[in-house]
């Protein structure tokens, strides 16, 4: 297959992205590794060998075709030509709780021209009050306005508008800019991918364990290197504290928990690019786009994919915004959030500042 005549670009040149990175200093790290999970969600077709190509790029449009919406992209609004701005939500849904919080949420604004991207973080219990909105914790919204829309569908009093599209008018107006697009991925997606490769190697630090029946969740794991399935590793980049427990384990800090997700990443992209990961991509883009929905059209995936496909990590501005955690809630620091605000709009304006990428969190995390 004439790789020239395809819709996706070349596969990505080794080195660079893959190799380890230092036990994070900044609390960017994780942001940069759900940020490359998405991309690994989006270009895993471009990590196999050269002799899968023709399957995966049948593959990757299988993924496009059933992820993204079937119509035109408007003229003039192409991602080749024109800065777009991504609502990312990760959500805690899982078939064993049924709940839709969002324990990841992330704006990320793109210049085609620049080849550049800035990415703004919140944290999930940011309180937030809003003209319009009923004031309570960032995860929460968008399990309401699911709510909301599903009880219209019943024909009872409801909004009529989607979840996604409520929550990319809500954080456009928070934010100060137009966001152009939403893509929601799940925990579910997580756990199917890692265990569609057969499991990620890691070195668990120390013991962890967290029982709540309320949600089902069951973390018990021990010290030492091991192979963990997708259940295992979700439980491992999750983990905070110890509860229900005899005796308690090590509580986790956030350093502690980005350091975790980087590693499970890293172990995955190994697998990815080994010669049995290159025979498994097919299933892992089925697994991905089952527990994704995003508002892209196809085309636009494309455009994105073709201009974007060689982004690097120094060509991504990082900015998660900190605060003051008093329980139950997290008060962001409106100094950080201007600041952010005025970085999507310089982005936007073709304005690229790689400077200042992430704030230590020495003010306060969220717990």
């Amino acid at each position: 297959m004439n790789p020239t005549h395809t819709n996706l670009p070349p596969r990505a040149k080794s080195g660079g992205k893959g190799k380890k990175q230092p036990v994070p200093k900044k609390k960017k790290s994780v942001w940069k590794s759900f940020f490359k999970l998405i991309l690994i969600v989006l270009l895993i077709a471009v990590l196999a060998a050269a002799g899968y190509a023709g399957y995966l790029y049948i593959k990757g449009n299988e993924v496009i075709e059933k992820s993204g919406i079937d119509k035109p992209v408007a003229p003039g609004q192409s991602a080749k030509e024109k800065p777009i701005t991504v609502l990312l939500l990760g959500t805690d849904h899982r078939p064993e709780t049924g709940t839709y919080l969002t324990d990841v949420v992330m704006v990320a604004s793109m210049h085609p021209e620049t080849n550049t991207s800035t990415l703004v973080s919140l944290p999930r219990d940011t309180l937030i009050e809003l003209e319009g909105y009923k004031a309570t914790k960032l995860n929460a919204y968008y399990p309401r306005f699911k709510a909301a829309y599903n009880a219209a569908e019943k024909k009872e009093p409801g909004s009529g508008i989607s979840a996604e599209e409520e929550m990319k008018v809500m954080m456009s107006k928070y934010l100060g800019v137009n966001i152009d697009y939403v893509t929601v991925i799940d925990f579910q997606g997580f756990r199917d991918v890692v265990d569609t490769f057969g499991g990620v190697d890691v070195n668990v630090q120390y013991n962890m364990c967290y029982r709540d029946s309320a949600d089902g969740t069951d973390i018990n794991l021990t010290a030492g290197p091991q192979k963990l399935d997708g259940k295992k590793a979700l439980d491992y980049v999750r983990y905070r504290k110890s509860r229900n427990c005899t005796p308690k384990t090590k509580e986790s800090n956030d350093f502690d928990r980005n350091a975790r997700q980087s590693e499970v990443l890293h172990s995955l992209l190994d697998k990815m690019k080994s010669f049995g990961g290159v025979t498994k991509v097919g299933n892992a883009l089925d697994a991905v786009s089952d527990n994704m929905t995003t508002d892209f059209e196809q085309e636009q995936i494309r455009n994105i994919l073709k201009t974007y496909y060689d982004i690097g990590k120094e060509d991504v501005k990082f900015m998660p915004i900190t605060g003051e955690w008093r329980s139950p809630n997290v008060y962001i620091d409106d100094n950080e959030l201007n600041a952010a605000k005025q970085a999507l709009q310089d982005e936007l304006a073709g304005k690229h500042n790689a400077g200042g990428q992430g704030t230590e969190a020495d003010s306060a995390t969220t717990p």
